[in-house]
């Protein structure tokens, strides 16, 4: 294959990649944001396959890279395969409630590859290029691929309830990752001055640091992912993908591939920003969610407090509520996602909508367990896009609503965020519910969220609680209706 060809093809799908970006940042170009992702893929798959088949050639018919040959594409071709089929069974499979736990495996193979890449660019060695600065690019790719490993693991077993969504409070942890993180940069100067070994040999002493560096670094990516609560798991499925996206441009360094550095500094720099985001929109630093952040199993963990008596309501009196209602707004939450209620939800709404009742969303920034999973889940039930507000676009409109329904949230309509100096969630913006005429609350039991405090807004005077599975609820006030 020829080099311009080739690199004038990484150009063409880092186009493609961007216009991807572009297209998923708004509800009605995300379909065809994905389009221009799945190309911009195909195109960089085809390309990079045949470079390492065919071979690459500059002007002249100079090697630059020699090619495989058909033992190479067979090589190539099995793991492929495998890897297709498992990924589109899992795809198959999944619930859009399990995309939180999918995305974060995702990002633990990203780590993973970037971990053994790293190390495989260690025995190769330069190769040409200048040994130090080769070395410093290792070190620092399998440092990040090994912290996004095992911190998406982690990130994992959290999600899927395989582990608990409370932080991991060790002893001095703050001390354990600022040493980890001052190791790392004190071997990285070490490994990067030593002297390049005569070709074919290895220096122990570089084998050594770089297995050393690769042991603490996936130990810092699980703890710090185990002090982080459940609370703060949007941020960190966020942060995660950034990571991962630094991996990949690590690993694009270390192959000296151009399209993967575009693609992973576009994935890191992208991830890092949403981030910041979702960091904003709960009032806390990204350095503090690092450090360890809030979350619970649902038992109260905060301070005890007596709000009163809560006033339980049925989905008949619901339903009556709603149709002599001129303005409704439904706020969701991870509940509606468990109880795969997003279909009732929408019958709902096109039966309110008929009745000439005007129907909203407001959508917490960190509602779910990643960002945008309410709007999915939406989107994916044909809820109009138009009427799916984010929640700076709906709070000042809340009292002049008649009803909301909250379906599944608590944290992100907990007005302790504002009331309450001393809660863990204090200074995050929050839904203002409970500002409207009538709330009603559809939850299981009243269980704190992932924060571990208990919620007021259950107690106030205009709320009412629908206890029960979110979608039998929905349905029922659909028939009452």
């Amino acid at each position: 294959m020829n080099l311009t060809l080739l690199q004038g093809a990484y150009i063409i799908a880092g186009l493609f990649f961007i216009l991807a970006l572009a297209g998923l940042s708004k509800h009605e170009t995300a379909k065809a944001g994905n389009l221009n992702g799945i190309v911009g893929m195909t195109i960089a798959l085809v390309v990079t396959i045949l470079a390492a088949v065919l071979g690459v050639k500059a002007s002249g018919g100079i090697d630059v890279q020699k090619g495989a040959g058909a033992t190479g594409l067979a090589l190539i071709a099995v793991p492929m395969g495998i890897g297709a089929a498992i990924g589109i069974w899992r795809a198959k499979k999944v619930e859009m409630t399990g995309m939180p736990e999918l995305i974060a495996m995702l990002h633990s193979f990203v780590g993973l590859a970037a971990v053994l890449v790293g190390w495989n660019s260690f025995y190769a060695g330069a190769e040409g290029g200048h040994h130090g600065i080769h070395m410093g690019e290792v070190f620092a790719g399998v440092f990040i691929g090994a912290v996004t490993f095992t911190g998406s693991i982690v990130a994992y077993l959290k999600l899927s309830a395989k582990m608990k969504s409370s932080p991991m409070m060790l002893p001095g942890r703050h001390a354990i990752n600022l040493g980890i993180i001052v190791a790392f940069f004190v071997m990285l100067i070490v490994f990067a001055r030593l002297p390049e070994p005569a070709a074919g040999q290895v220096d122990n002493l570089a084998a050594t640091l770089l297995g050393i560096m690769t042991v603490l670094a996936l130990f810092l990516g699980w703890h710090l992912v185990a002090s982080i609560g459940g609370g703060d798991m949007p941020v960190v499925v966020s942060m995660l993908n950034s990571y991962s996206g630094w991996a990949a441009a690590a690993a694009g360094f270390m192959l000296s591939n151009d399209l993967l550095i575009i693609t992973g500094a576009l994935v890191g720099s992208s991830g890092a920003y949403l981030s910041y985001i979702m960091c904003k929109a709960m009032n806390r630093s990204f350095i503090s969610v690092i450090a360890g952040g809030f979350g619970s199993d649902g038992q109260v963990t905060g301070e005890a407090k007596d709000y009163g008596e809560h006033r339980e309501t049925s989905a008949v009196e619901v339903a009556e509520l709603l149709k002599n209602a001129h303005e409704v707004v439904i706020t969701p939450g991870y509940g509606m996602a468990t109880a795969q209620a997003q279909y009732a939800v929408a019958d709902l709404t096109s039966k309110l909508r008929a009745r000439g009742v005007t129907v909203r969303f407001g959508i917490h920034p960190v509602a779910g367990r990643l960002p945008g999973h309410m709007n999915v889940l939406l989107a994916e039930a044909k809820v109009p896009y138009d009427i799916v507000l984010e929640m700076d676009e709906i709070n000042d409109d809340f009292p002049s609503t008649d009803v909301v329904l909250v379906i599944g949230a608590n944290d992100t309509v907990n007005p302790a965020a504002q009331d309450d100096p001393t809660s863990p969630i204090a200074g995050m913006p929050v839904l203002e519910v409970w500002k409207a005429h009538d709330v009603i609350v559809f939850k299981r039991s009243m269980n704190t969220g992932y924060a571990g405090v208990q919620n007021p807004l259950f107690f106030k005077d205009n709320s009412a609680m629908l206890f029960g599975d979110a979608k039998d609820r929905v349905e029922d006030i659909v028939k009452a209706l």
